[in-house]
């Protein structure tokens, strides 16, 4: 690509960007008419103000050559009452189309602001799981907080001194042109250089703003990261590294905000020195060439051009702010684009028996060439428990994540009832499955609206309380303060790691999902909660589809199945007896666990 090619592209880039921002006005587009007729009716004002100054000069130096002028306003009114009567018209007309344009312009943009946030939020509910692993936190949110900020700059001060100004240059040039046209054409031959000028600067506002915005969300996310591991911070000393890296991304991000303030500051008198350049070489042609022109002539023409600078300037400054919006909205565009997960199936089945089988799997995650998973095959029935185990790193939790279609496999097949999971609804797949996870997900909700969450909203008390009985959560809840309306805090602070634990499989026991997966579910009970939740499973996976990662191998000695995982493939199988009797990677887990001896001493980690 030349040189001459890429300011083009750019140009271009820049109004298919500013033209999809205002795509968003579609829906107020007739309060945007009415805002639009207001700045007309503002801008109008300018040059009736210039009006009444050349009546008001040629009546001070001949009061008896204006009369018939001022009739054409005032009827046979005496211009002494006159030119302040038609002082306070014009204001007030002024005012009219002021608030018309403000107020209108204002609802506008605010509601474009909502739909633009909304239509953020919600593409982050269906992106990919590869996306977040891609992108961290603080620059999700720097998003939906900085970026849409930066573009209700570019959809409201900017539209409105846009309008508003470049309405008022247009009725203050078309006044110039009525009252001398070849004067106002030496006013025009400044344009290109006051075009040249605001091309170049908004080039520059543009690559600015763009580091503005990388190293706002590199503050979010030093920010972001230590609220949420502040017991790490602290447990460590970590006081002092935070307090480094935080001051080191703001005083990144100051720099670069005052370096675009630099770009500003000499940018602007720069403009106001050509401007008023022009202004003085004005001045002197119309001193020179007055011609028969009176006095009230001169001075409503000078006074009209001496409005152009304002509005002209303020047109130019708005480039830094349409710069940083076209910044923030290209940012906010790349994330909207962004493909959901893909949902191909057409199946839907209002409840199955839960089958499952898993044929020859194998899966690499995205950008990496390693398989996590290598030909992986088992099939669980209805009713049945399947426990998987193994080190750390064996594919474990990576296997349950493929259930849910969270990630998609590269060959091999997941098959509930006999149906590929691929062929399923993406909700109809997940209204199958109940997941519990090692890091349990709570909000800064009440007990009972934790339990039943998303679409369990609509449960029952009566199903929320036996869901909590069955997850051995009921002694704690009842203890709480406001019982089942306690507010848990964010994440569920105010609750121990085994309190939210259980509520997490409250959750997945109120869903009452033929499948039910349990990822390291009981890893923060303690053995005498433990030993209740697992009586509590004993009754529940009688009619499910139960497949349990653990870590700790006393909850799955009742597995009708265990799977035994190393570096993705599955290396034992067997009941827990049966295992133990083979002596192989199982005993040795077990081995470790609970510290008995084993005929092979290779050293392994459960995981």
């Amino acid at each position: 690509m030349t040189a001459a090619s890429k300011p083009a592209k750019a140009a271009t880039s820049s109004l298919r960007i500013y033209f999809r921002l205002l795509g968003y006005l579609r829906p107020f587009l007739g309060m945007f008419a009415i805002s639009l007729v207001g700045y007309m009716i503002f801008a109008s004002s300018q040059p009736m103000m210039a009006g009444i100054l050349k009546y008001l000069v040629d009546e001070l130096n001949e009061p008896s050559s204006v009369t018939r002028h001022a009739n054409a306003f005032t009827g046979d009114l005496d211009l002494t009452y006159g030119v302040p009567l038609l002082l306070v018209i014009v204001v007030t007309w002024q005012g009219v189309g002021s608030f018309l344009g403000n107020y209108y312009l204002a609802r506008v943009s605010l509601g474009l602001i909502h739909d633009l946030r909304r239509a953020l939020f919600d593409s982050l509910l269906h992106l990919p799981n590869g996306y977040f692993d891609q992108h961290n936190t603080g620059h999700l949110i720097s998003r939906i907080t900085y970026d849409v900020t930066m573009v209700t700059g570019a959809a409201t001060d900017a539209i409105k001194v846009v309008i508003r100004e470049g309405l008022t240059v247009i009725f203050l040039f078309g006044y110039l042109l009525w009252m001398n046209w070849r004067l106002t054409l030496v006013m025009v031959a400044i344009l290109p250089i006051i075009g040249v000028m605001v091309t170049r600067a908004s080039r520059k506002f543009r690559r600015q703003s763009l580091k503005i915005q990388a190293t706002m969300g590199d503050l979010t996310h030093v920010a972001s990261e230590t609220i949420q591991g502040y017991r790490v911070v602290r447990s460590f000393g970590g006081e002092n590294y935070e307090s480094t890296r935080f001051r080191v991304a703001s005083e990144d991000n100051t720099a670069k905000q005052l370096r675009m303030v630099r770009t500003s500051a000499t940018y602007t008198p720069a403009l106001q020195l050509v401007t008023f350049s022009a202004m003085a070489v004005l001045l002197v042609l119309v001193l020179a060439l007055r011609g028969d022109a009176s006095a009230g002539d001169l001075v409503a023409y000078l006074t009209a051009a001496g409005m152009l600078p304002k509005p002209i300037r303020q047109l130019s400054e708005v480039s830094s702010t349409i710069q940083k919006g076209l910044a923030g909205a290209e940012s906010i565009f790349s994330q909207i684009d962004q493909e959901p997960e893909p949902d191909n199936g057409r199946i839907e089945k209002q409840r199955v028996s839960g089958r499952l089988e898993v044929k020859d799997l194998s899966f690499v995650y995205p950008g990496s060439t390693a398989r996590v998973l290598d030909r992986i095959s088992f099939a669980i029935e209805p009713g049945q428990m399947v426990a998987l185990v193994g080190r750390s790193g064996s594919g474990k939790s990576t296997l349950a994540n493929l259930i849910p279609r969270f990630y998609h496999h590269d060959s091999g097949q997941i098959l509930i009832d006999g149906i590929d999971v691929e062929d399923f609804t993406l909700r109809n797949l997940r209204q199958h499955l109940a997941l519990v996870t090692q890091q349990v997900v709570l909000f800064n909700d009440t007990v009972a609206s934790n339990i039943a969450y998303g679409d369990l909203s609509d449960s029952p008390r009566e199903a929320i309380e036996n869901a909590a009985e069955a997850a051995f959560a009921r002694e704690f809840i009842d203890r709480l303060p406001d019982g089942f309306e306690t507010m848990v805090g964010e994440n569920g602070v105010m609750l121990s790691g085994g309190q939210r634990q259980r509520l997490a499989i409250a959750r997945a026991l109120l869903k009452d999902a033929p499948i039910l997966i349990l990822d390291e579910a009981t890893s923060a009970l303690d053995t005498e909660s433990e030993r209740h939740i697992q009586n509590a499973l004993d009754r529940v996976i009688a009619a499910r589809t139960t497949l349990v990662i653990a870590h700790r191998l006393s909850t799955i000695e009742k597995a009708d199945l265990i799977l035994v995982m190393d570096q993705g493939r599955i290396v034992e199988r067997g009941s827990h007896a049966e295992l133990l009797a083979n002596d192989g990677h199982y005993a040795r887990l077990h081995a470790t666990q609970f510290g008995e001896p084993a005929a092979d001493n290779t050293p392994a980690a459960a995981g």
